[in-house]
């Protein structure tokens, strides 16, 4: 049997399949707004955050999938106390990214393994990323110019793409900046497919 990717981004299917893995993908349906909410009351901090919504998104698959390894990731980033998400459209993604703007944020990111509804592993990484302080040209030039690929992303940015010339400095690795951090090892991996097959 092969790992199944509980999520639908294609970016981290990209790293999946740089990294060599065969998998299927089968993407969670988590109401992640409503975790989210529900974190966020809880006065859960952002690593924790996403290190719930990514064990969340590989249990329900793999009670969907019983016989196999299901991978679920997911991210959030933090700036002066406040937690930031993906933007519902490019007028939030301009207000957003004019917020993070000559600051350092904090982006988290968690991944998790589990088979037949149990959590077998899981991993968080992190990584510190500071904003040039760009003008509002620049801003409407790079939103232009990315379209709606930036509501895909947390912190309203692509690295792998235009939005690296957002940054002054970025310190982390880059599969934890694009939302699956460093996966089991592969020796894990394959045993715990193998064992269901």
């Amino acid at each position: 049997m092969t790992p199944v990717l509980s999520s639908a981004s294609p970016t981290r299917a990209g790293l999946l399949m740089r990294a060599g893995l065969a998998f299927e993908v089968y993407p969670a349906r988590v109401d992640e707004d409503e975790v989210k909410r529900a974190l966020a009351g809880e006065g859960a901090p952002a690593t924790e955050s996403a290190e719930t919504r990514a064990e969340l998104k590989a249990t329900q698959v793999a009670r969907r999938w019983p016989g196999d390894l299901v991978i679920g990731a997911d991210r959030g980033l933090e700036c002066a106390g406040g937690a930031y998400d993906k933007p519902p459209d490019s007028a939030r993604a301009r207000s957003q990214l004019q917020a993070l703007r000559g600051r350092r944020h904090s982006l988290h990111a968690a991944v998790a393994a589990a088979r037949g509804g149990a959590l077998l592993w899981h991993h968080r990484g992190h990584a510190e990323l500071t904003i040039r302080d760009f003008s509002d040209a620049f801003l409407d030039a790079y939103l232009a110019t990315s379209g709606t690929d930036v509501l895909g992303s947390v912190g309203a940015y692509r690295v792998e793409g235009p939005g690296i010339q957002l940054f002054a400095e970025i310190r982390g690795d880059r599969p934890t900046i694009l939302g699956l951090p460093p996966l089991p090892p592969p020796d894990f991996l394959r045993g715990h497919a193998a064992a269901a097959t």
